[in-house]
């Protein structure tokens, strides 16, 4: 039960959470009444209008600066509300997600019969992706295709908030496993073991691990799909979606990602990091717009770096 740990939130943080509930709650409620396509439009809307005042907007301009250093300010500033619409939309679709599936109709699968030759292997796979366009299309996908899967995810802050979060998918199908430190990590395994495939966003900022490039520049990312995959002998199946007019999408499974076990682990971990990292580079310069440009993806160093630019984006060093 959201609040049972055994220090306790405190009781003013947990009636922020609980009224914080509240309003999501509300939102949720509100979404599902007005249905699919007026909640994405609305949701864009609300974010394209107030995306661009708010402090994050920086961190956006920045992004923008280090992975398109060529691109005009103009272009740079228009992709940038463009994306805070395609944000805005994702969030809101969230709420009415069972109206959003494959069934639907308005999701295109292209590479399904990847998909089906997985599970009529059943051999577990590492399925990989970045935060594009609404991710919750490819959970979906993989739902319909019928592969046990465990679908990762970071739990919200606010335990309510998370429980609703985890509903609002549970109605399309999906069950949410969070994982945190060992015991996380244990329970991946034992599922794998079972036969069970696993799938993991690759794209955001992580502190440890490899360090592989990005648009040019460092970064650190995530071990854990090239550890599995080697440990469990099997390929890394990237995935990807793209926003259609209409509120329509296209989840696409690409040409999986063979690891090659050498005997050096380390350098073999490597170079499936740095191959899953280019995979998402790829998919975002073909659609920019789909990308979640929000998170401070680079390490301190590289932001620091940047001049002030024309577009009024100046470098801040990012706090740890």
């Amino acid at each position: 039960m959201p609040g049972d740990d055994r220090k306790g939130p405190g009781l003013r943080q947990d009636l922020i959470w609980r009224l914080e509930a509240v309003a999501f709650a509300g939102f949720i409620g509100l979404m599902r009444l007005i249905g699919l396509e007026a909640a994405s439009n609305l949701g864009g809307w609300l974010l394209r209008t107030l995306g661009p005042r708010v402090g994050t907007h920086r961190v956006v301009m920045r992004n923008l600066r280090i992975a398109f250093p060529d691109m005009d300010p103009a272009e740079r500033e228009r992709l940038a509300i463009a994306q805070w619409e395609q944000t805005g939309r994702t969030f809101a679709e969230t709420a009415v997600m069972d109206r959003l599936t494959p069934a639907s109709g308005r999701i295109e699968v292209v590479g399904a019969e990847r998909l089906e030759a997985i599970r009529k292997a059943g051999k577990p796979v590492v399925f990989v992706s970045g935060h594009m366009a609404n991710i919750e299309t490819m959970a979906a996908v993989l739902v319909a295709s019928g592969i046990p899967v465990q679908v990762t995810y970071r739990a919200a802050n606010n335990p309510y908030v998370d429980a609703q979060i985890r509903a609002a998918r549970a109605r399309y199908g999906v069950k949410l496993f969070a994982p945190k430190g060992g015991d996380g990590a244990r329970e991946l395994l034992a599922g794998m073991g079972r036969g069970e495939s696993v799938a993991l966003m690759n794209d955001q900022k992580f502190s440890e691990g490899p360090e592989v490039q990005f648009f040019g520049q460092p970064v650190n990312a995530a071990p854990g799909p090239s550890r599995l995959a080697l440990r469990f002998g099997t390929v890394i199946q990237p995935m990807s979606v793209v926003r259609l007019p209409g509120v329509r999408f296209r989840v696409t499974a690409h040409e999986p990602i063979v690891l090659e076990a050498t005997g050096d682990r380390t350098r073999d971990i490597a170079r499936g990091v740095q191959a899953i990292t280019a995979f998402v580079e790829a998919r975002v310069r073909e659609h920019p717009v789909d990308w979640f440009w929000v998170h401070k993806r680079w390490p301190d160093r590289v932001y620091a770096a940047l001049e002030p630019g024309p577009d009024g984006s100046v470098p801040v060093a990012v706090p740890r």
